[in-house]
């Protein structure tokens, strides 16, 4: 799982952070330092298996958790909103790199966001939720319109891009307002 906040262990290095599930699971030293090594530079943090966390930026640790949850090969991976509290630059390299990784290990990812964005960008089917109690209010095969590979600045130009997100936006719309409306009460 790779969770919106930081969730990475402050006292370890990049390397061992990424073998720390591996480890635990009793694998051995040199086949989980090779395979963190593996997932080091697949998220792109070569030259860094030995920095800490302090000496890292928001989407370098939040790399370093894709790294780690990959790394224990997961048959699913789950994701929560892991690039909401960075940066729009930030977020749209880490959102190429995910594309790319998924291109190379073709994992099941279960991803929630907020970003209606994020959704269309990373997902082959969006699930809209509807509000308390939530629902699926409709499922939308994004495969069919945007097939892969994708890149980040050629879907997000499309003029499908921006039929897909008033398709979402309007099923989200009135979910918003009640949703504010149950807090408020």
């Amino acid at each position: 799982m790779v969770f919106q906040e930081q969730s990475i262990f402050p006292w370890m290095s990049v390397r061992d952070n990424v073998a720390f599930g591996l480890k635990a699971r009793g694998v051995d030293k040199s086949t989980r330092l090779a395979i963190a090594d593996n997932f080091i530079e697949k998220v792109g943090l070569h030259g860094f298996g030995q920095a800490y966390p302090h000496q890292l930026s928001g989407g370098m640790k939040q790399r370093v958790s894709i790294a780690r949850a990959l790394a224990n090969d997961p048959e699913i991976l789950l994701m929560d909103e892991p690039f909401g509290a960075l940066d729009e630059q930030t977020k749209l390299v880490l959102q190429e790199e995910l594309l790319r990784i998924w291109e190379e290990t073709r994992k099941t990812v279960i991803y929630v966001t907020h970003s209606i964005d994020e959704a269309i960008l990373l997902s082959d089917r969006i699930m809209i939720m509807s509000a308390r109690p939530g629902k699926i209010k409709d499922i939308i095969d994004v495969s069919s319109i945007f097939q892969r590979p994708r890149h980040v600045d050629e879907t997000k130009s499309s003029a499908e891009f921006g039929v897909l997100f008033s398709r979402v936006w309007g099923n989200l719309r009135n979910e918003v307002g009640k949703d504010d409306a149950a807090r408020s009460a």
